[in-house]
């Protein structure tokens, strides 16, 4: 046992190794195209789910943003009468 080296400790027949070169594989291929389709997959898979709630959640925020607008403005009424 003594003087091998680790990872060639066992000597296997008929094994095929096939390996490819890293100069002929390029780096990301179809990185765009699986991105593009994995995220659609997964927004259509979570937006029936998920989208009601964002469109409460907007809508809630209009309605607040305008109602603020609406009470911090100055009733004319009450300055009617000033000299």
């Amino acid at each position: 046992m003594g003087g091998q080296v680790f990872g060639k400790l066992a000597f296997v027949r008929n094994v095929v190794y096939v390996r490819l070169s890293q100069y002929e594989q390029r780096a990301f291929p179809d990185f765009w195209a699986k991105t593009w389709n994995g995220f659609k997959r997964d927004f259509n898979s979570v937006a029936p789910y998920a989208g009601p709630f964002f469109l409460q959640a907007y809508v809630l925020y209009l309605w607040g943003e305008a109602e603020n607008i609406r009470l911090k403005r100055k009733n004319p009424a009450d300055y009617a009468n000033d000299v």
